[in-house]
């Protein structure tokens, strides 16, 4: 009889574990998400007539953010540097749900000018009373070999990336604290949990953003209704790409490659809504095989390590020969 039991519990739980492991084969984001994706609260029931202010929000994953609130019924600010865009994105939103003129306010700033960022926050506050959550998704990416890049693009990456984020925390934070409530979203990257070769800049500003916000975390202990979450997307269909930084300032990218390899745009924002919804505090979203990555950088560093190795040296192969660095995995190098 205890034989037959043994035999059950350990055929049950190869059974549990080999369907954690299909699920985790077919997965597009971490698995606590998922569950939430299932089991928690929807962004429908707890977003609707939030005060959600977006920076990047003219393209891209802000965008996204701006439509899927938009039709969830959030109110909501839109910041980025190109008020025109931000104005097609408000006419889009608006056409999407039961907003008015004044439920989404376009408040143009850039990242790099950290002293309007105090007005332009007084400017939001004042519009509709109450911040309910910031998102902190403004920034831009990196293509190019450290070794070829100059040090005012490392610069100008970890002034966008990190201390814009930071500053505009610094001047909505004081208003959650008052208020009791509020959440503070950091869009990050896996390459700010892991590192990947041309990103060098980029990753070491992401890297910065993540040590920030959970640092932050542990000072605001006495306020629990203050929720803070990093979203850690892998490759998604952002355009991100197209805005690169490369070895200089200005230069642009030479090839923004092909993009239907990545995580859909739409699909990322609901995993991070519903992110959002249930107050998750860290979120790695991303299709396989960059979903594995952040597991093994946190559970088998040294296995970590010989995989992106291997990754590495096909993807500077591929740069260098001319192929975008993100499709670089799906495709062969070019010979001569």
């Amino acid at each position: 009889m205890d034989c037959c039991v043994a035999t059950l519990l350990c055929l049950g739980t190869a059974l549990y574990l080999l369907v954690q492991v299909i699920r985790f084969i077919f997965a597009d984001a971490d698995l606590t998400l998922l569950w939430m994706v299932t089991f928690g609260k929807t962004p429908e029931s707890t977003l609707r007539g939030k005060v959600v202010w977006i920076t990047g929000a003219s393209s891209g994953i802000g965008k996204e953010l701006a439509c899927q609130l938009a039709s969830l019924g959030a109110r909501l600010i839109i910041s980025g540097t190109r008020e025109v865009e931000l104005q097609k994105v408000k006419n889009h939103c608006l056409e999407l749900g039961s907003l008015k003129e004044g439920d989404v306010l376009v408040l143009p700033f850039d990242l790099l000018e950290r002293d309007t960022h105090a007005a332009k926050t007084r400017v939001a506050i004042q519009h509709f009373g109450n911040i309910d959550i910031l998102i902190n998704n403004g920034g831009r990416s990196q293509r190019s070999l450290f070794q070829d890049t100059n040090l005012e693009v490392i610069q100008a990456l970890m002034d966008i990336n990190y201390l814009g984020s930071v500053s505009v925390t610094k001047h909505v934070l004081p208003h959650m604290m008052q208020q009791g409530t509020g959440t503070l979203v950091a869009v990050s990257s896996v390459v700010g949990l892991a590192g990947a070769p041309l990103v060098t800049g980029y990753s070491a500003s992401k890297h910065a953003l993540q040590g920030f916000f959970n640092s932050l975390r542990t000072e605001l202990a006495d306020y629990p209704g203050i929720t803070i979450s990093t979203v850690c997307p892998g490759p998604v269909q952002s355009g991100i790409v197209q805005n690169a930084f490369t070895e200089e300032l200005h230069r642009p990218v030479a090839v923004a490659g092909e993009q239907s390899h990545k995580m859909a745009t739409s699909r990322c924002v609901r995993l991070m809504l519903v992110g959002i919804a249930n107050q998750v505090k860290e979120m790695w979203i991303g299709q396989q095989p960059f979903l594995l990555m952040p597991y093994l950088w946190q559970y088998a560093p040294t296995w970590a390590w010989s995989i992106t190795g291997m990754l590495g040296k096909r993807r500077m192969e591929n740069f260098k020969a001319g192929l975008d660095a993100d499709s670089s995995y799906f495709t062969k190098p070019k010979t001569s």
